[in-house]
Order: C-alpha cells, then structure tokens, then sequence
C-alpha cells in the first residue's frame, strides 16, 4: 500500500510525530514529506491513503497545510485519511481547551473542505530551545496557568508515544482489512 505521510511543523514536535507515524507503516511504501519540501507536483491522488499532521498555532494550523488540503481535497475525500491535529491543549482534559482544539479542527474542514476519515489529537512539546524571548514568556505562562511545570530551558514533550503507536496501529489496519473508518 502506498501511503503518504505529509506534515507542516513550526518547532520540530510534529516533524517527530510524523516520523513515527512513518516507522509504524512497516510494509508498506511510505512517502515522508515535510510540506515546506512538496514538490508542486505531490498529489494525493497518488497514494491510496494519506496521513497529513500538523499543528495548533493561534488557533490555526500552518497556512501550507490548509492551502494543501483545500486544493486537494477532492482526492482527499475519495480515500482513507487520517488528520493529525498537534496541540499543547491534547495534552490535558480540561473540557474548555478540547473544546478549543475540536472547534479547530472544524474550522480547518470547513476552510478546506477535506473530510478526514479519522482525526487524532495528539499532544505536542513545549519547545523552550527554539522560543525567541517573547515566546517564552508566552509558553511559561501559559503552562503556569495549566499548572505543568516547565524549565525555560529545557523542552517538555507531551506527546505519548504508546497511544500514537496504538492509534496509528489501528488505522493501519483499517487499512489492510479495508473496514469502514471512524473518528478517533
């Protein structure tokens, strides 16, 4: 099967979630792509899946990705996909923040109007050796009012491998057995 694992990463997290997601693929031929990378020929429709991460910022994902997903969301729609939406916000339960990060991943299908058969919520890193001075700030407040300690400098993964690896085990064999697909 082939498969195309696209990601857009602003830090480096989602870049190391989607290299994961890569060596879960085993048998498979996987196309690992950075989008900042794709060429303008990559089309989807190349593929018979996609996994396409990438991450929360401002209440955004990364403009590439969305470009990506609109212009392509025809073909996108016609096969098993899987989002992979990266937040700090994945990390807790608090019932405001995945309230924010669903409304997100709303607004991004609306905007693309890509329907993924399956969306994880994945938690990301706090990246304090890539902040400049004001994001740092920003970053250590917002973990002070989550109440997660944080070394400013340090990085603080978030991310829990053990569920990506059974959730990406799973749309695989989705997959293979061709079953329906359902959101996570």
């Amino acid at each position: 099967m082939k498969v195309l694992v696209l990601y857009a990463t602003t830090e480096g997290q989602t870049r190391r979630i989607a290299d994961a997601v890569a060596s879960q693929l085993q048998g498979d031929e996987v196309t690992l792509v950075d989008i900042v990378d794709a060429p303008d020929s990559l089309n989807p429709a190349q593929f018979d899946a996609a996994i396409i991460a990438a991450s929360i910022h401002m209440h955004r994902y990364q403009g590439t990705i969305t470009g990506f997903a609109r212009d392509h969301h025809a073909d996108l729609n016609q096969m098993p996909t899987l989002f992979i939406s990266v937040s700090l916000s994945a990390a807790g339960d608090d019932p405001e923040d995945l309230k924010g990060v669903a409304e997100c991943v709303e607004k991004f299908t609306v905007e693309t109007s890509w329907k993924p058969r399956q969306i994880l919520q994945v938690a990301g890193a706090f990246r304090f050796t890539r902040y400049d001075f004001f994001k740092s700030w920003a970053m250590r407040r917002i973990a002070k009012d989550k109440k997660i300690k944080v070394n400013p400098h340090e990085d603080l993964e978030l991310t829990d491998w053990s569920a990506l690896t059974r959730d990406i085990q799973s749309f695989r064999a989705t997959l293979v057995s061709g079953a329906p697909h359902k959101a996570i």
